[in-house]
């Protein structure tokens, strides 16, 4: 493969402001679907009897749009680079660098970021101490770094960091095709930007709609319901919000209009599909808030057999020996269900591995030839990116293994009973209001706005 990055835009605009229409007739509350339980014939699910992710999470945040391509990128080191370039240079090589856009030049003043501390006066002015940049999720499976300042950035989206901290977990929508091996969502500890590897952008929703774990972003009184008709013998965690989480990871099946999500009617399906999504979870985020990391077992484990180049430029798989040849190196066992998970139709590894390939090299998004600040802070292939790498195969290898079981439960969710929109209408539970559609107010929390003034918000 020859090596090339990609730079994904978004939309624009926050909350969605009211509840798209549910396709189709509601199914029966308790009672199968009035089908045979097929598939249509563009492999996305029958409307009758699922919920859309607005009925079940409410609150959602179109993905960040950051303008320009140099604020963000695999290496914390060459960001720092180019802001320490960009805040060196004289007026005319500054507005050059910077690429201004409608919404940022280097003389426009913003609000900070929430909880960070980057300067509000004009850049021109006074650029201020580079900001230690953020880890961030790029697409479902892509750890990068990010400048958190608010100058640099078209949308930000603040909604999100409001309430990004140890508690918070966010779910992405990326577009699947029906022979995708990989879930229809993502779920992050990490801020995501809402980008899927094809470049399209997705819905970021928060499972919580404030800081400190509180407030669930999910249709009102959703829990209480579902302990009531599926509780009996359940786990007493089997309803809290990151098992609701959990359920809507494991059974989110794609569609046209978006990922829709089944309720069962029957408790040892949900506590299936719980269990499921809750390795997910794990698997996506990596064995965050205190889970263990992705290892698969014993010898299967990926090693380096031959050392990476410094500046790779071509990814090649070997099917038979299970080897990953990058340049001169060797990365083994790598299975062939790591090379071959895709998202959105895109091969997951190569993109990865396109991008950092061309950071490497200076290259810019899709191999273009050096240029501004796109350029600055290329120092070659850095051990780091080769334990990601390695993780990386570990997570997609995983999260492959876990089809079959994907499967099961879907079969299982289209012979049984589901929990349909019409049982949650009579049961209060829909519509949403479109309160929980909105932010939560944040009430007693200073941020500094514009040239350091604050507001209460």
């Amino acid at each position: 493969m020859t090596a090339d990055g990609t730079a994904a835009a978004g939309g624009d605009g926050n909350a969605r402001s009211s509840p798209p229409g549910t396709p189709g007739t509601p199914g029966t509350p308790g009672t199968p679907r009035p089908s045979d339980g097929s598939l249509p014939p563009d492999g996305s699910p029958s409307p009758d009897g699922l919920l859309s992710l607005d009925e079940l999470m409410p609150w959602s945040v179109r993905p960040l749009r950051t303008g320009r391509a140099w604020v963000s990128g695999p290496d914390p080191v060459a960001l720092r680079a180019r802001w320490e370039r960009l805040a060196a240079a004289g007026p005319a090589e500054q507005e050059r660098l910077f690429a201004p856009s409608r919404s940022r030049t280097p003389h426009t003043s913003v609000a900070a970021l929430p909880g960070r501390s980057a300067g509000t006066a004009r850049f021109a002015r006074n650029p201020g101490p580079c900001p230690d940049p953020v880890r961030i999720l790029h697409g479902p499976y892509d750890e990068q770094w990010l400048l958190p300042d608010h100058r640099l950035i078209d949308a930000a989206r603040p909604e999100l960091w409001r309430v990004a901290d140890g508690r918070q977990l966010f779910v992405v929508e990326h577009s699947t095709a029906p022979e995708d091996s990989g879930p229809a969502l993502s779920v992050t500890a990490l801020l995501p930007d809402g980008h899927s590897p094809a470049g399209r952008p997705g819905r970021i929703r928060p499972l919580y709609r404030r800081p400190g774990g509180t407030e669930p972003n999910l249709a009102p009184d959703l829990t209480e319901l579902l302990r009531e008709r599926l509780g009996g013998a359940a786990e007493p965690d089997a309803f809290t919000p990151e098992a609701v989480l959990a359920w809507v990871l494991a059974a989110a099946r794609p569609s046209a209009t978006g990922p829709r999500v089944p309720l069962p009617a029957d408790a040892e399906v949900w506590s299936s599909g719980v269990a499921l999504g809750r390795e997910l979870m794990r698997l996506q985020s990596r064995g965050a808030r205190g889970g263990e990391r992705p290892r698969l077992p014993g010898g299967r484990r990926p090693y380096v057999r031959a050392a990476l180049p410094a500046r790779p430029t071509e990814l090649v798989h070997e099917a038979e020996g299970e080897a990953l040849v990058v340049g001169d190196g060797r990365i083994s066992p790598v299975p062939a269900a790591a090379w071959e998970f895709t998202v959105g139709g895109v091969r997951v590894l190569e993109l990865w591995f396109g991008r950092r390939a061309a950071a490497a090299t200076g290259r810019g998004p899709g191999g273009a030839a050096p240029d501004g600040l796109d350029a600055v802070g290329a120092r070659g292939w850095p051990r780091e990116w080769t334990s990601e790498l390695l993780e990386l195969i570990t997570v997609l290898a995983l999260l492959d293994g876990t089809a079959g079981l994907r499967k099961e439960l879907w079969a299982a969710l289209e012979a049984g009973p589901l929990i349909g929109p019409a049982e949650l209408r009579a049961a209060g539970v829909l519509p949403v209001p479109s309160s929980a559609r909105r932010p939560a107010s944040v009430l007693g929390h200073q941020e500094e706005g514009p040239e350091g003034q604050f507001a209460l918000l």
